[in-house]
């Protein structure tokens, strides 16, 4: 009996790149007599996910006049340049219901993706395997986001999530050798018939929230139609999402991803010498660091190929080179840490059943329904300081210029460097806000171009000490620490406008300027750029009493004080306890023999 011809769809999701993608390989060594690159434009993300305008446009094309070409175009554009028959088909609607529709319009017999070891990620692609499954369709899949493969990892780690470094290094040194990255195909074949009869009431996109509604200027009609406005499978425009134009520098996609990559690496001792904690969070345009993550975010860059191409050069140089975790493959290795602590670990991005996560009373924790399921938006909360505290510090209005020009850089351009991101992490949780991680998590998800399911979340627990790490004590001060990098203020200067002009001498503590030369500045502290929000000292104190009392509590997120909400109310009494005695023997009276002794002392 004859076999039916092979025709495959190849679904990009974050592996926009032609270079070193296994998985294109494995589509393509099927030999189809059609081939079908797809993209479906997942309803989840334009409503259900906190994404930026910066994300969305490195991701696909900014809105006219703009004529800057981002990842989604790039790869279109790779595509039809081996094939001009072929491009990227963007398709409107969920994979969840389109994928069904298209096996059979289509007559596919395979399926092949790169997996996506994320806990949404394996939630979605183990129905849509369900649905390839009743279609008689093959499923074909290969590893290529991650080093190496994440079930694996844990696997070896008995089903555990790992938790620190050394455990990954121990781990991987068990698994096999990395095989060499692969070039990009030198040609493909083209697509059969694209005829596309889709009716939207069995493809339904309409959500009930828009967690992004706040950056939109205009409606959201990318779901007018399936195939765009012109029916030719076109990468959606920011208008298209109701968005205005982003402001970020950096441009997405492979051809600029190897670009970068290219320019870095042509000075080989450096990328040899390379170590992360010695480059400056204060350094802009252009970053001391490679500034490769949002390309390995999106997939533009194999992680392979760029782990490959640094160890060639390490090895190239072994004398005076530095090692992991401080050189550029150990900074790879971390983000594998963070997917094996994801991929075995509930409730990974909150606190409330998370069961590596220490639980802290924070303010401003997630909010939920009786039946456990999140409250999304959060709805306000009643601690006004504390909502405080948060706008201000989203919006860089804390009055502490180095904290203020880390958040305003960060909504302008999408990306600030890792020791920024410990600064203002330390600022808003464990240091002086003492406001949830889980608010700081949901604005990296929105502002961030590299944001990524698995290394945010597990960042922002090391920071705020709830997982990984555990020195609470150790405070980035919003002075002190900006001042070691950056003495005349180069960054205040270029992200808080307002200060431009102040002496170097205050530019990190403007409150403290003499009024003469604040009006020589044209910038009165107070009325043109706020006095800081709090006393830096006090709170910091406040925070690391509150820090120590959890952690003699001891308890996770999984424990039954905290789904129960009893937790809560035992630090609360202990604070009170605490507060009553503090404030009694400040009051109380001193004893006859107490002044007898003092009196006593005071002579001799």
């Amino acid at each position: 009996m004859l076999m039916p011809p092979t025709r495959v769809i190849y679904w990009f999701r974050t592996d926009l790149r032609l270079t070193d993608s296994p998985a294109l390989k494995a589509a393509l060594d099927l030999q189809p007599e059609a081939f079908y690159p797809l993209w479906c434009w997942d309803p989840e993300y334009v409503f259900s996910h906190n994404v930026g305008v910066n994300r969305f446009q490195f991701l696909v094309l900014v809105a006219l006049p703009y004529t800057r070409i981002d990842s989604m175009k790039d790869t279109s554009s790779a595509l039809t340049s081996l094939n001009p028959t072929s491009q990227l088909l963007v398709i409107r609607g969920s994979p969840l219901t389109l994928l069904a529709d298209l096996f059979d319009r289509w007559q596919i017999t395979h399926l092949v993706f790169e997996l996506d070891k994320s806990a949404y990620g394996r939630r979605r692609d183990e129905r849509v395997t369900e649905l390839a499954m009743k279609a008689g369709v093959q499923v074909v899949t290969r590893t290529g986001h991650t080093l190496w493969d994440t079930e694996a990892i844990v696997a070896k780690n008995n089903g555990q999530p790992v938790l620190t470094f050394a455990s990954l290094m121990k781990i991987v040194e068990k698994l096999p050798k990395l095989e060499p990255s692969i070039p990009p195909p030198m040609s493909i074949p083209s697509p059969g018939p694209l005829d596309l009869v889709l009716d939207r009431a069995y493809h339904p996109v309409k959500r009930t929230v828009d967690l992004n509604a706040g950056d939109r200027v205009g409606t959201v009609t990318v779901y007018d139609t399936f195939a765009g406005a012109r029916s030719n499978f076109a990468v959606p425009t920011l208008a298209e999402l109701g968005m205005d134009a982003a402001t970020t520098p950096y441009r997405g996609g492979e051809t600029e991803g190897l670009r970068r990559l290219e320019d870095f690496c042509a000075n080989e001792i450096a990328v040899a010498k390379f170590e992360k904690p010695k480059t400056s969070p204060a350094a802009f345009m252009p970053p001391q660091t490679t500034l490769m993550s949002p390309y390995l975010k999106f997939g533009c860059i194999s992680v392979r190929y760029f782990h490959q191409r640094v160890q060639d050069i390490i090895a190239k140089h072994k004398k005076g080179a530095s090692s992991v975790p401080v050189n550029l493959p150990g900074q790879l290795y971390f983000r594998e840490m963070y997917y094996a602590a994801e991929y075995a670990t509930p409730c990974f991005d909150r606190i409330r059943g998370n069961p590596i996560c220490r639980w802290i009373d924070w303010s401003l924790q997630n909010v939920y329904h009786a039946d456990g399921t999140l409250i999304s938006p959060r709805p306000a909360s009643s601690d006004a300081e504390a909502e405080m505290y948060f706008t201000r510090w989203k919006e860089g209005r804390t009055g502490f210029p180095w904290i203020d020009a880390l958040m305003r850089q960060l909504k302008q351009d999408g990306w600030i460097h890792h020791l920024g991101r410990h600064a203002v992490a330390c600022f808003l949780t464990r240091g002086h806000c003492f406001v949830s991680w889980e608010r700081g998590l949901e604005v990296f998800d929105q502002w961030l171009i590299d944001w990524d399911p698995c290394s945010n979340p597990g960042n922002w627990m090391w920071l705020s000490c709830s997982a990984f790490f555990h020195g609470y004590f150790r405070v980035y001060s919003p002075i002190a620490f900006g001042k070691g990098w950056d003495k005349h203020g180069d960054l205040i200067r270029r992200y808080v406008p307002e200060l431009k002009d102040f002496p170097a001498a205050h530019i990190y503590e403007p409150w403290k300027c003499p009024l003469p030369d604040q009006r020589k500045a044209s910038c009165m502290i107070g009325k043109d750029y706020p006095k800081p929000m709090f006393d830096e000292k006090e709170r910091k104190e406040h925070c690391l009493a509150r820090m120590k009392a959890a952690f003699a509590l001891g308890l996770k997120g999984d424990s039954p004080k905290v789904l129960d909400g009893s937790a809560a109310l035992e630090l609360e009494a202990e604070r009170e306890v605490s507060s009553q005695a503090v404030s009694a023997k400040r009051k109380a009276p001193t004893s006859v023999a107490d002044m007898f002794v003092k009196v006593s002392k005071k002579k001799k």
